[in-house]
């Protein structure tokens, strides 16, 4: 493996010109720039990235911190995507760390990130609380921004849905519709997401004077095979349901499996709307209801925000996207209408 001596050799100049040149501090003309560079072409030398970024103080590369039970399924790739395109667009690189099972092991991967130097970081936490969160942002010095939470402290960096509010509107369509009897499947709660998704649905029955009924409300867990399962519970319950609120779109498709092979048509029997609108939901049959959460938009603003931090510049408080209802061929009319 070649040297910086030797690059400093091969190029004429000395160590100290090779070190300025691959740290852009201090002037060297352009004519030496271009043997440095050509020395380095020939000699195959590759700087060390780390001492590198230790000595120059950046790495023009944006850490992302997800546990590996979101990597499945389209809504983390768009999140993914998206993050890519835009920090490729911004002339910077994005490295993936796994936040595996735990707040500690989420905390380690944001550790480790900073450990090398990545200039700022993007979290989308699954258990870090709140309060934890507030606490890292204020403990460092790099620009950090959580996805997908709301902060107490820090409210500027974080980029968060709607998601309560979305379910409501999901519900209060079907109740419009005529649905009176809504069956809900969840998601993991232990996701902030799927609480708030289900506080949604019970907010929407509440504010149309419809009791929440226990039975009618089934575990999920993000899987089309859950959501499968959670179908069954709901038909062998011994309430009727005219329609089900499903908290992501691949339990959706699940629960019109067993919908299906029950021999219950959707949506002449029973009305379905999903969340994520997967790319998939408008080729189903029948074309699946979904709420589209605004992912690109979301991801733009993130990292638009950390840009601006890098540069000194005015952040706004305005961090709560809303989602779009997606009104398909799954949702009918309800018995109240029919």
């Amino acid at each position: 493996m070649s040297t910086m001596l030797e690059v400093a050799k091969k190029a004429g100049v000395s160590k100290a010109t090779v070190s300025r040149v691959l740290s852009g501090k201090g002037y060297v003309g352009e004519a030496t720039k271009e043997l440095v560079y050509q020395a380095i072409k020939e000699t195959g030398y590759r700087p060390n990235l780390l001492a590198r970024n230790l000595a120059t103080n950046t790495s023009q590369c944006i850490g992302l911190v997800v546990t590996n039970t979101l990597y499945n399924g389209s809504y983390f790739s768009e999140i993914l995507s998206q993050a890519a395109k835009k920090l490729e667009d911004n002339g910077r690189q994005l490295i993936l760390m796994d936040g595996k099972h735990s707040a500690d092991e989420e905390r380690e991967a944001i550790e480790f990130l900073l450990d090398l130097q990545c200039d700022a970081i993007i979290i989308y936490p699954r258990f870090l609380s709140t309060d934890a969160m507030d606490e890292i942002i204020e403990q460092h010095k790099q620009p950090i921004m959580v996805v997908n939470r709301k902060l107490r402290k820090h409210q500027s960096h974080c980029i968060c849905c709607d998601h309560k509010g979305a379910s409501f509107k999901a519900t209060t369509q079907l109740i419009a519709r005529g649905h009176r009897d809504i069956a809900f499947i969840t998601g993991s709660m232990d996701s902030p997401t799927a609480i708030e998704r289900f506080s949604g649905y019970k907010e929407a029955l509440s504010a149309a004077g419809i009791a929440l009924n226990e039975r009618l409300v089934a575990p999920g867990k993000w899987t089309p095979a859950s959501g499968f399962a959670a179908a069954e519970l709901l038909l062998g319950s011994g309430f009727s349901f005219s329609a089900i609120v499903a908290s992501n779109d691949d339990m959706a498709v699940g629960a019109m499996k067993k919908l299906n092979e029950r021999g219950v048509s959707v949506p002449e029997d029973v009305s379905v709307i999903g969340f994520d609108d997967i790319p998939t939901a408008p080729f189903l049959s029948p074309s699946l209801a979904s709420v589209k959460d605004p992912v690109s938009d979301m991801m733009g603003e993130v990292i638009n925000r950390l840009i601006s931090m890098l540069d000194g510049g005015y952040l706004s408080r305005d961090n709560v996207f809303t989602s779009e209802l997606l009104v398909r061929d799954s949702v009918g009319d309800g018995p109240h209408i029919r």
